[in-house]
């Protein structure tokens, strides 16, 4: 799984096992960070024969499971499948700060707005805080869910801490007593896989889900405003393989001005744009549905609105789009981009190396058994065969009563 950000002028990607930092603004090294090579875990605590199901450190393969950037850009942080939490600052130059661990493998992480705390969400449905103050202090036990966790986010007051998981409900909890619920999100058919609170309607949440559409709600009551279909959106489909094609959403990115907003699904060649309006209340209004030339691995907005796409191809691995007279359009001459192209390329073997993983969804989905169907089935089959029985037994009755009968009229006659 490949994800891309912005840490201020520095365009990250976080593939397989590596962390790639490259400065769009100077000619400057890029930063590397490579899990398969960092600090590892002691062996002498009993965690690590007991966490995670009794699966110890070993077991992990050091790939990158959670990246995340502060609000400021400054900070940065990962998790891997070694249970590692790292801890970087970014300006003015690339640094480890910490390397912690966690008890059980993550899914997402987000800082809070002010920077002091790193909340970590795992697959076991528990929120851990980690210091940024002390980056060396453990984390603590925040608040846990019954379902695996699949995406966290905050409120931009750092009042609440908003969890999405494998069971379709997305919960607001206050961050200060996370036992405090304030409120249930519920309308999702599957898992909720992505969160976002656009930074210009900070009462306002997206959640994108497995059932293939994405929601607006007012997060402090629960009140759903919209939904989208991301399928009625699309061109009718050619075939049946596109019919039967799995919308699920990875990833929703909005510019920093809060007026865009992308959404993407896993292995689909199209990113489905919208606008946040105000009509008497908050309105999310589809735009434009840009397609690529290849599918997306991951996207994300810089600073100054250009939206940039990681992108499944060797010869093209990263495109950026500019916003001209209400449309998106492919900026294949901006310096910026062959200086990441360049980049990119000298690690292009740890990028599709990450490509070639199976959907990271597809064990999500809720497989149902229609056990009736069947039962009604054979039950029709019984019925049947007893039918048929009860056929033939009264046809071999009438046979041996018209024998007796034709034997008794025979032997009449012969008296």
């Amino acid at each position: 799984m490949a994800t891309v950000g912005f840490c201020g002028p520095w365009f990250v990607v976080t593939c397989d096992k590596k962390l790639i930092a490259i400065h769009t603004e100077r000619i400057r090294e890029p930063f590397v960070f490579d899990c398969s090579t960092a600090e590892k875990k002691p062996k002498n605590t009993m965690e690590d024969s007991n966490s995670d199901g009794g699966a110890s450190e070993e077991t992990g393969g050091d790939k990158i499971l959670a990246f995340a950037v502060s609000p400021s850009g400054k900070l940065a942080a990962l998790t891997d499948d070694t249970k590692r939490l790292v801890l970087f600052h970014c300006e003015p130059t690339w640094q480890c700060i910490s390397i912690r661990w966690v008890a059980r493998r993550c899914t997402s992480l987000v800082f809070s707005k002010a920077e002091d705390q790193l909340l970590v969400a795992d697959k076991s449905g528990d929120v851990y805080s980690f210091s940024v103050v002390e980056p060396q202090s453990e984390g603590k036990l925040k608040m846990g869910h019954l379902s695996m966790l699949l995406a966290i986010t905050m409120s931009p007051d750092d009042k609440y801490i908003i969890t999405a998981d494998r069971d379709e409900k997305i919960r607001v909890s206050h961050l200060r007593c996370p036992y405090n619920i304030q409120s249930f999100c519920l309308g999702h058919h599957q898992f909720v896989s992505a969160l976002l609170v656009p930074s210009d309607h900070p009462h306002c949440l997206l959640s994108g889900s497995g059932d293939g559409t994405v929601k607006l709600w007012e997060y402090e009551t629960g009140r759903r405003l919209q939904s989208w279909d991301l399928k009625a959106l699309e061109e009718p489909p050619n075939s049946e393989d596109d019919k039967k094609k799995k919308s699920t959403v990875c990833r929703i990115a909005s510019s920093h001005d809060g007026r865009h907003i992308a959404v993407q699904c896993e292995r689909d060649s199209t990113v489905q744009f919208f606008t946040l309006d105000w009509d008497g209340e908050v309105r999310l209004k589809p735009h434009i549905r840009l397609s690529l030339q290849h599918c997306p691995l991951d996207v994300t907005f810089d600073p100054a609105g250009q939206f940039w796409v990681l992108m499944d191809s060797s010869d093209i691995p990263v495109q950026i789009y500019k916003h001209r007279q209400g449309s998106w359009e492919c900026d294949a001459e901006n310096p910026e981009l062959s200086t990441v192209t360049e980049a990119i390329k000298t690690h292009w073997e740890t990028l599709e190396a990450a490509t070639r993983i199976n959907s990271s969804f597809e064990h999500l989905y809720k497989v149902s058994f229609d056990n009736m169907t069947a039962y009604l089935q054979k039950k029709q089959q019984r019925l049947e065969e007893q039918q048929l029985k009860r056929t033939m037994a009264q046809k071999g009755n009438s046979n041996k009563k018209a024998k007796k009968d034709m034997l008794a009229a025979v032997t009449q006659s012969t008296t």
